[in-house]
């Protein structure tokens, strides 16, 4: 029971790396889990569906902000944005990639977005990429640091919401935390994405770099855009109101929908988007991220699959029944083990809930302090984020990177992203929970 978990996530990594699509991997993997723990070919299936409901918010969430996100493009504010990125950063790589990486993380907070401005902000750029030569993995890299780390360190916006979890989790199954120390642990293994950034931007991506045509498995007829001068207006203002306004309700209610909701209502009532083009906002909004918002529901029926079966359980039990009270060993096969689930259901804020119950009861045990195992439970939820070929953490950098058809989704973005964040993220991970 115990090798379900490990068995079906190879599966789904080896489809992928052999560039099998992404969801048909991830089914795979959800059958092969199922057969294995003595579930029928139908009932597999059927156990895979009936989990995807519980992705259905986050589904939905991603649409809406798809909507907002293109609303926002309408009004031709991210043109000035990307004027000024050609403009100031002409010639300047790792200030470029920098400033991505800086624009990426106030979409987790400041402008709640998420992924959804990846695929309006990015696609403009690429002719400029292959101008100065500039590795799309270095720009994939930041992208996902940008929609990685802020939640990981900062209790705002998704950032909230996932040490919200981290907190709740904690106290159901039996150690009080507050939220400022679940914040307060939660920086150590973050500081190691820092590290991670500035490896690929300084070392690995630094040289230049020719795009490799039809790189990510076909030619897409999608160009890069030509950019025009974009004076700010009223319009820009309404949009940038109407994006506090989301950022607002989303803070208060901890809910991405009533946040997107209450962007896009803000954008129509303020005229920024006419009536009649409602439709089409929604239509480009689905367009844009449908495929992620599907591969999400997917990957939420894969991790229903593990947990029904119980191989989640067993393997942490497994991993931690021999160890004893041996602090050392015991975070390092947890944080394994995270990574493990992680990579197979591509959600940190989805995995959380699940490694929490089994995670505690073995902290305690062991001796870890709350703020100990808050980082131990937070790190092993994350690991696996980035990397993930379900994840939206690389799904969303994809999409743009991937416009005119010479970024691969596996080779440029998963396995760069595995490397360079989940390595460190997992040391100072290690590190936090044995010195906190």
């Amino acid at each position: 029971m115990e090798w379900i978990v490990i068995v079906s996530v190879l599966v789904m990594t080896i489809l992928c790396l052999l560039r099998v699509n992404v969801i048909i991997a991830i089914i795979a993997a959800s059958i092969v889990a199922g057969l294995m723990a003595g579930l029928s070919l139908v009932d597999s299936i059927e156990m895979m569906v009936s989990g995807m409901g519980a992705a259905s918010n986050t589904a939905l969430s991603y649409i809406l902000l798809g909507a907002f996100a293109v609303a926002i493009s309408y009004t031709g504010i991210t043109t000035i944005l990307v004027n000024f990125l050609i403009r100031k950063l002409t010639g300047k790589k790792t200030m470029l990639v920098l400033a991505i990486a800086g624009v990426a993380c106030l979409s987790q907070n400041a402008v709640p977005v998420h992924i959804a401005f990846i695929p309006i902000l990015i696609p403009p750029l690429l002719k400029l990429f292959d101008e100065m030569r500039l590795d799309r993995r270095a720009v994939a890299s930041a992208l996902t640091f940008g929609l990685k780390a802020p939640y990981i360190m900062i209790p705002a916006g998704f950032g909230l919401l996932f040490q919200g979890i981290i907190e709740e989790g904690m106290i159901q199954n039996g150690t009080f935390i507050t939220e400022n120390e679940v914040s307060l642990a939660m920086l150590i293994p973050g500081s190691g994405m820092i590290v991670g950034l500035f490896i690929a931007i300084f070392i690995t991506y630094r040289k230049d770099r020719d795009a490799i045509p039809g790189a990510g498995g076909t030619e897409s007829t999608i160009t890069t855009a030509t950019t025009e001068s974009v004076p700010f207006n009223k319009q820009h203002l309404f949009t940038i109101i109407a994006i506090l306004g989301a950022l607002a309700v989303q803070l208060v209610t901890q809910n991405l929908i009533a946040g997107a909701l209450t962007g896009l209502v803000l954008m129509f009532l303020f005229f920024v988007i006419p009536f009649k083009k409602g439709d089409k906002v929604m239509t480009e909004g689905i367009g844009m991220m449908g495929t992620i918002a599907f591969v999400m529901l997917v990957a939420s029926g894969y991790g229903e699959v593990l947990n029904e079966t119980g191989a989640v359980e067993a393997l942490v039990e497994l991993s931690s029944g021999y160890l004893n009270n041996n602090k050392v060993l015991i975070a390092f096969i947890l944080l394994l083990v995270g990574l493990l689930i992680t990579m197979g259901i591509g959600s940190s804020f989805g995995t959380i809930p699940i490694i929490a119950a089994l995670y505690v009861p073995i902290c305690i045990a062991a001796g870890f302090s709350p703020m100990a195992t808050a980082a131990l439970i937070g790190t092993a939820g994350a690991l696996g984020d980035a990397g993930s070929p379900a994840s939206d953490s690389t799904l969303g950098p994809t999409s743009g990177l991937n416009a005119d058809g010479k970024h691969h989704h596996i080779w440029d973005t998963c396995v760069p992203t595995f490397l360079h964040y989940n390595i460190p993220l997992f040391i100072f991970g290690w590190i936090a929970a044995l010195i906190l």
